[in-house]
């Protein structure tokens, strides 16, 4: 039988590359009919990994993990018709059908018929379905023809596949963010997080025609990769305020429009910046969007947070300024991005040279065996996007 390895956790702090099963062209006892096995050319390590990996999830040990996905199709079932042996594809996070209402509304996020517990599902993701990830040799991905994007020239996107790789997860996520903020020609925009969907979203607005792209953030090296690419930064950790820095870079202490690309981890901001304070980043962007503004949302929030602060927002219960919120006649759009509404666009305007996302996150390429040491370093703050090239196909340079 072929072999298999993969990124699993272990508990808390601990990942470890192991032996796991092939996979197969079924779901518990029945055939796959709708799926395809793809060998792994690229997966991702996110942010929203390692949420699981500093224990602030109720993810079980023995979870493999991963969810950002480009891979060759090297098996395909019966009832797959358009994606063939050989394609190229990249794989949206969410795990979709492609039948049921929310599927058919392009809700892709959060479809009804993946997940037994909830709607939406995804890959090596606690609560999600229990998918398979796919921080591994080879992994198995159902209802093939409705999920995969698949690249239309091989060979291009083997070129591009630092950039490419970005598509199953962070720069469609990002991108949502930014179109749910309501970014567009001549927007100021502030990017709460300078992590990896950060500079992604950072990315998208200068995409979307932004005037001036501000991020925030309390890490220097990540601050420096968003001024790499030319966007406008804020040190959430100094005594001067967010809006006061804001003041100082376009004249006025607000924004058009923000983006939280922190989540439930979020510390605060000045003398508490070394504190987490679950709230702040929604509270501070309430503070600084103008009256009639909107707040895109795809930092992660999760109803069950085991290692959180306080008992509240153990369960997802955070004391957010909604009066501040109402008052100023904000809208807010939350939840996972639905990949397959935005990732044949993006993939157009990676392979037309419209944007260079690879630089903008800092893709560094490792291998399976560094997954772990990689893990340690993105928990550190490096500013780099990790991508793992579990069979070495293509260069490390």
């Amino acid at each position: 039988m072929a072999s298999n390895r993969g990124l699993v956790y272990m508990g808390p702090g601990k990942v470890e590359v192991q032996s796991i099963d092939f996979p197969k062209l079924a779901l518990g006892n029945r055939k796959c009919d709708h799926g395809v096995i793809l060998k792994i050319v690229s997966t991702n390590i996110c942010g929203s990994d390692q949420h699981m990996v500093r224990g602030r999830t109720t993810a079980p040990r023995g979870l493999v993990l991963g969810h950002e996905i480009t891979g060759e199709v090297i098996e395909a079932g019966r009832d797959v018709e358009f994606i063939k042996v050989g394609d190229l594809v990249s794989v949206p996070f969410n795990i979709a059908c492609g039948r049921c209402r929310n599927c058919k509304e392009r809700k892709t996020g959060i479809c009804l018929n993946v997940n037994p517990a909830r709607a939406g599902a995804a890959y090596g993701y606690v609560d999600m379905g229990g998918w398979v990830g796919g921080q591994a040799e080879y992994v198995m991905v159902p209802y093939a023809d409705f999920n995969l994007l698949k690249f239309p020239n091989k060979a291009q996107a083997m070129e591009k596949i630092r950039d490419l790789t970005c598509l199953s997860d962070i720069l469609p996520t990002g991108y949502h963010g930014a179109v749910t903020a309501g970014v567009g020609t001549g927007s100021i925009v502030y990017v709460a997080g300078a992590g990896p969907v950060g500079l992604a979203c950072a990315a998208a607005c200068h995409l979307l025609g932004a005037a001036c792209v501000i991020v925030g953030d309390l890490n220097p090296e990540r601050l420096a990769q968003a001024r790499s690419f030319g966007c406008e930064t804020v040190d959430v950790s100094k005594s001067a305020s967010i809006a006061e820095q804001i003041e100082a870079i376009v004249g006025q202490p607000e924004v058009d429009c923000a983006v939280d690309c922190v989540g439930f981890e979020a510390r605060g901001h000045g003398s508490e910046a070394q504190k987490e304070v679950p709230a702040a980043v929604l509270n501070s962007l309430m503070e600084i969007t103008r009256a009639g503004g909107a707040l895109g949302i795809p930092g992660l929030y999760v109803t069950e947070d085991p290692g959180a602060s306080d008992d509240k927002a153990k369960f997802g219960n955070l004391s957010i300024r909604l009066g501040l919120g109402w008052a100023k006649s904000h809208y807010f759009t939350t939840g996972q991005c639905p990949v397959m509404k935005y990732n044949r666009e993006l993939m157009m305007a990676i392979l037309y040279d419209k944007i260079e996302i690879a630089k903008a996150v800092n893709v560094t390429v490792i291998t399976l065996d560094e997954g772990p040491q990689g893990y340690k370093d993105f928990d550190k703050g490096a500013a780099k996007k990790f991508v793992i090239d579990p069979h070495r196909s293509f260069s490390r340079n």
